[in-house]
C-alpha cells in the first residue's frame, strides 16, 4: 500500500480520476468507447489531457491509485497503458488476473494490448485460460480476448486461436452467458475492433502511429 494522507488521496483522485474534460468524469468515459468513436465533440481535449495526464503522473501517484477500488484503478491503468509505463506490467498483471474488482479489468486489458509484447499476450492467455472455464463468472474476458487478438495481430502469433476455435472455451462462455440477441457483439472481430478503437484513439492523439 502506498502511504498517503486522506486530503492528498483526494486532491489525487479529483485532479486524474473524476476531472472532466467531457460532459462526464473522466472514469465513466474510459468505461465505455463513447468519447473515442471519430468525430465525438470532447474527443480531441479529452485525449490531449488525458496524454498530458498520463505522461505528468509520478510512478507513486499511480501506485496509490492501484490501491483502491475500481474508478480509480481503472483511470490508473489507462494513463499506464497511454505513457507505456511497462514498469507496472506485473502488477496490472497480478490485478487482471485476481480481479478482485468489477470494470476495472478493461482498463488492464488496455494498458496490456499498448505494451504490445509477448509477455503481455501470455498474461492475457493465462486470464483467459482461468476464467473462460468459469461460465457463470462474468468478468473481463471480452476485453482481455479482444487485447489478445489485437496482439496476435501484432506479434503475428496465434495464441487466441484456440479460444475462439469452433466449440472453443469463447463460444462456451457466449453461449452460456449472453442471449442469443446478444451474441454478434462478441464475436472476436467485434471484440478486436474495440480494443483496436481504444488503443488507436490514444495513438491517434499521441502521433505514436
Amino acid at each position: 500500500m502506498t502511504s498517503l494522507s486522506f486530503e492528498g488521496y483526494r486532491v489525487l483522485y479529483g485532479r486524474y480520476v473524476t476531472r472532466t474534460d467531457s460532459d462526464h468524469p473522466r472514469y465513466l468515459e474510459l468505461g465505455g468507447p463513447r468519447i473515442m468513436r471519430p468525430g465525438r465533440f470532447y474527443a480531441g481535449r479529452f485525449a490531449r489531457a488525458l496524454i498530458e495526464d498520463a505522461a505528468a503522473i509520478t510512478d507513486p501517484e499511480l501506485e496509490a491509485l492501484l490501491d483502491h477500488g475500481w474508478r480509480p484503478r481503472l483511470t490508473a491503468a489507462w494513463l499506464i497503458g497511454v505513457d507505456r509505463r511497462t514498469s507496472f506490467r506485473e502488477r496490472l498483471g497480478g490485478l487482471l488476473l485476481d480481479s478482485e474488482t468489477c470494470y476495472a479489468g478493461a482498463g488492464y486489458c488496455f494498458a496490456l494490448a499498448r505494451f504490445g509484447t509477448d509477455a503481455d499476450a501470455a498474461i492475457l492467455t493465462a486470464y483467459l485460460d482461468r476464467y473462460l472455464p468459469r461460465t457463470e463468472l462474468v468478468y473481463d474476458q471480452p476485453e482481455a480476448l479482444g487485447a489478445l487478438l489485437r496482439l496476435d495481430a501484432r506479434l503475428g502469433t496465434d495464441r487466441a486461436a484456440r479460444f475462439t476455435g469452433p466449440d472453443g472455451l469463447w463460444e462456451g462462455w457466449v453461449r452460456a452467458r449472453s442471449h442469443p440477441d446478444d451474441r454478434p457483439y462478441a464475436t472476436p472481430r467485434e471484440l478486436r475492433r474495440r480494443t483496436d478503437l481504444a488503443c488507436d484513439f490514444t495513438d491517434g492523439w499521441d502521433g505514436s502511429r
